[in-house]
């Protein structure tokens, strides 16, 4: 596939996230983006909070998904996550910017392995994650 047809990604994907549900409701913004990499910051709110006064997990999870399915999608469009492992490492706090990053470590034809990192504004590690995609066809559109 040529650098052009991934920009055509990039160009399509940063096209689409304006109209994107989910992350309008979680207040995710897309603010880095290009082949193979993206990053998206969410603020923690005290709605996220579960009944031991932590973040729900899930929530962070959100985050990881949004910027591995940005940065996958950006070499190979469409994919479709088959498989995400997490390590929650710290809980961020209420009034915190959570920011998650995804880097594409290897896209082939039939699967892709990525990396995902969750930060707080301060660089505190939150979570890291790692996980693969499948496209769903095989010229990528």
């Amino acid at each position: 596939m040529s650098a052009e047809q991934r920009k055509d990604f990039v160009q399509e994907l940063k096209a689409r996230e304006k109209d994107e549900p989910i992350a309008s409701f979680l207040d995710m913004k897309l603010v880095e983006f290009m082949p193979g990499y993206a990053k998206v910051s969410m603020p923690v709110k005290k709605e996220y909070l579960n009944f031991n006064g932590y973040i729900f997990g899930g929530i962070i999870m959100s985050l990881v998904d949004q910027a591995f399915a940005y940065a996958t999608n950006s070499l190979n469009f469409p994919s479709v996550a088959s498989q995400v492992n997490i390590h929650f490492m710290a809980a961020p706090d209420v009034g915190d910017e959570l920011i998650g990053e995804c880097r594409v470590l290897k896209s082939g034809r039939r699967a892709a392995v990525s990396e995902m990192t969750v930060t707080g504004k301060e660089g505190k590690l939150i979570a890291k994650a790692t996980g693969t995609t499948i496209p769903v066809n095989d010229t990528g559109r």
